[in-house]
């Protein structure tokens, strides 16, 4: 039997009745009746970069690696006795600590494995911040600043990079894991000793504290732009770890630890590139660089701002409200041809609410037939009066400044030139002659609102580049870490991206187990397969937990790319994007949502008595099946909120302004599965979830639209408005024309791939644009370094090819 998304894990009948399922759902039931989602709290979630500190630390280690924490100590103070007196790490001073960090470094340089991964452990234990001598979680958090710090100082990350680089060639180990039926934490020891210590050092020091000291300051920023420079192995380190991920997805090397390898690169695309603030603040930097208007608002500080909508109810809830009004109210019944009269004369009215969604709907039971109670009329029985705290209050303003793009403004003179005076004056936007006073008030308005995406200037500058190659002059590429790093996914860009959604598909909560699919638990499995139920109920939780923790790292891994990308060079950004959809990511992502999505975002797939540092300054209780049941008492599970949200903001990038891909919305049935994810009262969340709705909305249909008038009303509330963007109407759009869908990707894919040419192969330009000097003197004039030894046998050559060779004078002048 396949466990969750693994490949080749063998196990009996009865290690299969004790596993959990995908959801662990044996080990306590998630389920809630329908009226939860309507009544449920707003939840008290803040996006950020990352989660707490401490939370972060805790999701390196899976469970399973517990007894290893006792390792590392032992091996720590084996060679820390024979080289140290009889004092403790923490009554060493600075030179005693220096002196022995540069002697563990040493140790990393023997051939013999076995010793080297003892030192490597022992560093470990450092970096783990010498939790044996601390009696708090703070005190071993300020042990591992401290220490992490002192390594960094000594030139360690350098040495661990030169070891997994050695151990990622190691054929050996690839081909041994290759050939094993089952693989587990013992096929991948070393590389997760290695890859723990990084990441604990990556994590530490991009942690700001005002307490830092001005050496740590200055060694941060050092760090930082080594990490985002091509120095290690004339590439940036996530180049690396791209490498690694594909070589484990090509099924070459089955043993790599893929959480631990995906949190580390996580962490150094937001520690070199920057993360959502660094964003904003290189947002406003360009627009002044370009000389363009100010943003018209803060977009993270809005989005805080906001509240979060009423969830739609349920139709189990709709059913239980009839039944009660049906209860109260004994009335005769309207004949039915009554009420089909009645909903004939007013548009606006809705059918039966079991009828309620459109033809999309078909497969989808009680979670999918939703509508809300304001949403419909129904003549009998009357609806139930509100209190006044219930009713619909309107907001004071909207939270968006409304935004018309220059080519939105060419449409509508385009058609009002059209309607009254008969011709037109292609892309002209300032004369109106002819035209209505109103139509000249709304030209001024629409200009008031008028915005100038980054993107928008860098597709002009490309295009008067693509122009005029002789006479456009050198482009001048700031070399930021951006860039760096796009130059060094560019040749693999396409397989990383099907990797990453390899991966992703596998951890998603909704996939089942195939015999082909990727084995993600390479460094979550035990050696011995558990034989109690307790053993097996803590497996179940470690492995949901270990998939929902890679699902977090993928998704911010593709939305920071994407983000920062799209700064650097909007054709960057696309090219990346293209590669995700053509891998299938749009039909992914709606997979993923298309389960309980609110059983998902309460998940208690964690035991925070086992998560580091509580595990290793605190007496471990006993474990019990209760206790595992029990859970945590946490309203959401912080990392499945931030996933959900990350993927709806992935779904949106891919999504906006291509009407080929809103097509894929629709024809994936999407809007039902996106309906759902209203039902978690988070604001944000919500917030991009309408704008998936909005795009989509003229597309699916009148009866929709009446059926989830709520819907609507919040997309007009929290959605940000485009002027003359007719959204809410049937009304077909001209660029939405479906034989032109291909048409849009194919000229898009010919833009990104002059783009990359022209900046990118030097050395395939066309030769007929290359400089040629003609002048004999300078050519002549030039200066040749001759090899050595052709300097030694020049007479040789002098005579073989000059002295001995007869030369016809008169034809080399002619």
């Amino acid at each position: 039997m396949d466990v969750g998304g693994g490949g080749g894990l063998i196990i009996n009948n009865k290690q299969r009745a004790m596993l959990p399922n995908k959801r662990g759902e044996f080990i306590r039931n998630q389920r809630k009746d329908s009226e939860g989602f309507s009544e449920s709290p707003d939840l008290e979630f803040e996006y950020a970069d990352t989660d707490k500190w401490a939370a972060e630390l805790s999701e390196l280690y899976s469970y399973t690696e517990g007894p290893e924490f006792l390792l590392n100590r032992k091996c720590f103070a084996e060679d820390f006795r024979t080289h140290v007196t009889d004092k403790k790490w923490t009554e060493l001073d600075a030179a005693q600590h220096r002196a022995h960090a540069m002697r563990l470094l040493d140790g990393l340089e023997v051939t013999a494995r076995e010793k080297r991964l003892k030192v490597a452990r022992a560093i470990l234990y450092m970096a783990q911040g010498t939790f044996g001598e601390c009696g708090s979680e703070a005190e071993v958090q300020h042990w591992m600043r401290y220490n992490i710090f002192l390594l960094l100082e000594v030139g360690t990350f350098s040495a661990l990079v030169e070891l997994l680089n050695m151990e990622i060639d190691n054929s050996a180990a690839c081909s041994s894991a290759v050939r094993k039926p089952a693989i587990s934490l013992a096929d991948s020891t070393d590389l997760r000793v290695l890859l723990n210590i990084m990441y604990l050092m990556v994590e530490t020091i991009q942690q700001e504290d005002p307490a830092d000291t001005m050496e740590w300051m200055a060694a941060r920023e050092t760090f930082k732009t080594e990490l985002g420079s091509p120095l290690y192995n004339n590439e940036p380190i996530s180049v690396m770890l791209f490498g690694m991920v594909t070589k484990f997805c090509s099924g070459h090397a089955p043993h790599f630890p893929m959480k631990k390898v995906l949190l580390l690169l996580w962490k150094t695309v937001l520690f070199t590139l920057g993360g959502f603030e660094q964003l904003q603040n290189i947002k406003v930097r360009k627009r002044e660089e370009l000389s363009l208007p100010p943003l018209p608002e803060d977009s993270i500080r809005v989005i805080r701002s906001m509240r979060a909508a009423s969830p739609p109810a349920s139709a189990s809830d709709l059913i239980e409200q009839q039944q009660k009004r049906a209860r109260r109210e004994h009335k005769a019944l309207i004949k039915q041809d009554n009420l089909d009269a009645f909903n004939e004369k007013d548009p606006y009215k809705t059918d039966d609410p079991r009828e309620d969604e459109d033809d999309n709907d078909d497969n989808d039971n009680s979670l999918e037939a939703e509508t809300f109670p304001l949403e419909r009329d129904e003549v009998m029985p009357p609806p139930i009066p509100h209190p006044p705290s219930e009713r619909v209050s309107f907001p004071k303003g909207l939270p968006w400044a409304p935004k018309v793009r220059e080519k939105d403004i060419e449409n509508f003179l385009e058609s009002s030139r059209s309607k009254f005076i008969g011709y037109t004056l292609g892309n002209d936007t300032d004369t109106v002659v002819g035209l209505p006073r109103p139509i000249h008030e709304s030209i001024k308005t629409l200009k008031q609102h008028k915005y100038i995406s980054i993107a928008e200037i860098q597709i002009s500058k490309e295009e008067e580049f693509q122009k005029t190659p002789l006479s456009g002059g050198e482009e001048e590429v700031e070399m930021s870490s951006t860039e760096l790093l796009y130059q060094g996914i560019l040749p693999s860009l396409p397989q990383y991206m099907i990797a990453l959604l390899k991966i992703l598909l596998a951890a998603a909560p909704t996939s089942k187990a195939k015999t082909d699919s990727i084995n993600i638990l390479a460094d979550v499995l035990p050696e011995e397969m558990p034989t109690t139920v307790l053993q097996s109920m803590k497996l179940g939780v470690d492995v949901n937990r270990h998939k929902e923790i890679i699902v977090k790292a993928i998704s911010a891994i593709l939305l920071l790319l994407l983000k920062h990308f799209k700064l650097n060079h909007v054709y960057q950004f696309e090219y990346m994007a293209q590669h995700l959809v053509f891998a299938n990511c749009i039909p992914l992502i709606l997979k993923f949502f298309n389960q309980n999505i609110m059983s998902y975002i309460t998940a208690k797939n964690s035991i925070s008595v086992l998560d580091f540092p509580y595990c290793v300054v605190h007496e471990l209780p006993e474990l019990t099946a209760e206790s595992l049941e029990a859970g945590d008492n946490n309203q959401f599970c912080w990392r499945n909120l931030f996933s959900c949200i990350n993927l709806l903001r992935i779904l949106n990038k891919l999504t906006k302004w291509k009407h080929s891909r809103t097509m894929m919305l629709v024809v994936f049935k999407s809007a039902p599965i996106l309906k759902r994810a209203l039902k978690v009262k988070q604001a944000m969340m919500q917030l991009y979830v309408l704008k998936l709705l909005k795009v989509q909305t003229k597309y699916l249909g009148r009866q929709w639209r009446k059926s989830n008038m709520k819907t609507m009303s919040a997309i007009y509330q929290k959605v940000r408005h485009r002027l003359n963007d007719d959204w809410a109407y049937g009304n077909a759009d001209l660029d939405a024309r479906p034989w032109d869908f291909q048409a849009e990707e194919c000229a898009l894919r010919a833009n990104i791939e002059r783009f990359n040419s022209r900046r990118y192969d030097k050395g395939q330009g066309n030769p007929d644009f290359l400089p040629v000097d003609n002048c004999l003197q300078s050519v002549l004039g030039q200066r040749v370094d001759l090899p050595e030894d052709f300097q030694m046998n020049y007479d040789l050559w002098l005579e073989r090819e000059v002295f001995s060779k007869p030369i016809s004078w008169e034809e080399l002048l002619q």
